[in-house]
């Protein structure tokens, strides 16, 4: 049995969905402007009605006052007959109170101070409504009539039953009503399938996050609109692409991280171990114990190095966390500082330009610092290490043996080690960080060859806007 409280949660449901929301909201504009169109209607029709039977009525008396006015006693001859043709009521009222009536009329009306007003002064016409002797309800017009050579004024008053305006009315008012709830309905059924149709891509979309949530798979949704739902999943498949490529990068990097760490972790348990038993046997021969020892120091710099590095690569890839405006040749100058004492034989032919961005100039200058350091590893004793700041662009040349063509398109991974750096120190992360600042900055590196034979590494970063700049003037 179906019951009110049974209907109450699917109710509930209706109002509180999107797809019901729709439907009610687009029920009750329907609602309003059905309501609202009808109202003028029946308001406007009623009106109409009554000002025609107001003038139909006028017309009659104009029509009957001639007559009955050379013959007031027998009332110009009318009888019932003629008023019934005429589907009105006729009573002559004198100014004096005296009331002359159509012999046989079925229903009789008595007139009121308002006719007995129009009788006396003989000015303008009164309209009413009333109820007659049958109990029907009549609209009452009355308009003066003067007999000549008579003392008395005259009223002569018509009335006409109201009762086919009032069905007439009361058929357009079912008429209105059975329209009203037709459109409704209609308008709910419209508005339940537009919903519908709004709300799929907001379902698939849940559905699709819901999905992602149990099953730990970014997959995409459907896109079947160029709207602002559309826009919506357009939206969230960009979002499920990054979080898959972030997904992927971040498997990669551990599983390139495990990879380099177990190395030095090997290589250091290796020692330790030796140590561990050379304290029960001796039998490590003299000095050995201080090239282990040496040899884990240098292991534990290798460490902290990469974890540094790994640290570096972790961080978000936004300019983070204090970007300021600055002039980026100065950061050039105090990385080139560095690598001059890095590379104590080498010369640094340097020539800076101003070149004023915005960004954070410690991972700025550490990213300089990093391609200074890969040219100062590579360079031959008594080499030169080129670096040029045109136009807003860096260029770092050394005069080592270069990048072969097929480690250029992987310079910059991470971990990538060339075969002609394999035996040289190095993470093998020192080129990832360059590119992972510089492409933080909203700029860009690449590596080629260099006209004396060795690498060159070429870095752009875009300048800072006019504010940025004011704001370094200011400072200045």
């Amino acid at each position: 049995m179906i019951t009110l409280r049974s209907l109450r949660p699917r109710w509930r449901w209706l109002v509180q969905s999107l797809q019901g929301r729709f439907a009610t909201i687009t029920a009750l504009s329907v609602a309003l402007s059905v309501l609202a169109l009808g109202a003028a209607s029946y308001t406007l029709t009623q009106r109409a009605m009554q000002d025609q039977m107001d003038s139909e009525l006028l017309g009659v008396a104009m029509v009957t006052s001639s007559p009955i006015s050379q013959d007031v006693v027998g009332l110009g001859g009318l009888n019932t007959s003629a008023l019934s043709a005429a589907n009105s009521i006729l009573v002559l009222l004198r100014s004096d109170g005296a009331v002359t009536r159509v012999p046989g009329t079925s229903a009789t009306i008595t007139p009121g101070d308002l006719e007995m007003s129009i009788a006396r002064t003989q000015i303008g016409y009164s309209t009413r409504t009333m109820k007659a002797s049958d109990g029907g309800e009549y609209r009452v017009v009355a308009v003066p009539l003067s007999i000549e050579g008579d003392g008395h004024g005259y009223a002569l008053v018509l009335a006409r039953a109201t009762e086919p305006t009032i069905t007439t009315l009361t058929l357009l008012r079912n008429l209105v009503m059975a329209l009203s709830l037709f459109f409704v309905g209609t308008a709910a059924a419209l508005g339940y399938q537009s919903g519908r149709s709004v709300v799929r891509p907001l379902r698939e979309l849940s559905a699709a996050v819901s999905h992602v949530t149990e099953t730990d798979e970014l997959v995409p949704v459907g896109i079947r609109s160029d709207n602002e739902l559309g826009e919506l999943s357009r939206g969230f498949n960009t979002m499920m692409h990054s979080l898959e490529s972030s997904r992927d990068r971040q498997k990669r990097l551990i599983a390139d991280a495990g990879h380099e760490l177990r190395t030095p972790l090997t290589s250091m348990r290796t020692n330790v171990e030796l140590l561990v038993a050379d304290e029960k046997t001796g039998m490590l021969p003299e000095g050995a114990r201080r090239e282990i020892l040496e040899d884990i120091a240098a292991q534990l710099g290798e460490f902290s190095s990469l974890v540094g590095d790994l640290m570096q690569l972790s961080r978000d890839d936004v300019v983070m966390p204090s970007p300021e405006p600055l002039d980026f040749a100065s950061v050039v100058e105090s990385a080139v500082t560095r690598a001059e004492r890095r590379g104590p034989t080498l010369t640094f032919d340097v020539s800076l330009q101003p070149h004023f961005i915005v960004g954070e100039p410690d991972t700025l200058e550490r990213a300089v610092t990093n391609l200074l350091d890969n040219a100062v590893k590579f360079s031959p004793e008594g080499g030169t290490v080129h670096v040029t700041m045109a136009e807003g662009t860096l260029t770092i040349a050394d005069e080592g043996p270069g990048i072969a063509d097929a480690d250029l398109p992987h310079i910059f991974d991470r971990f990538y080690r060339s075969n002609k750096a394999r035996n040289t120190p190095g993470t093998g992360l020192g080129l990832s960080i360059v590119a992972h600042t510089v492409n933080a900055h909203g700029g860009w590196v690449k590596a080629d060859h260099a006209s004396s034979g060795g690498a060159l590494f070429t870095m752009w970063l875009p300048e800072a806007p006019e504010e940025a700049l004011a704001e370094l003037d200011a400072d200045a």
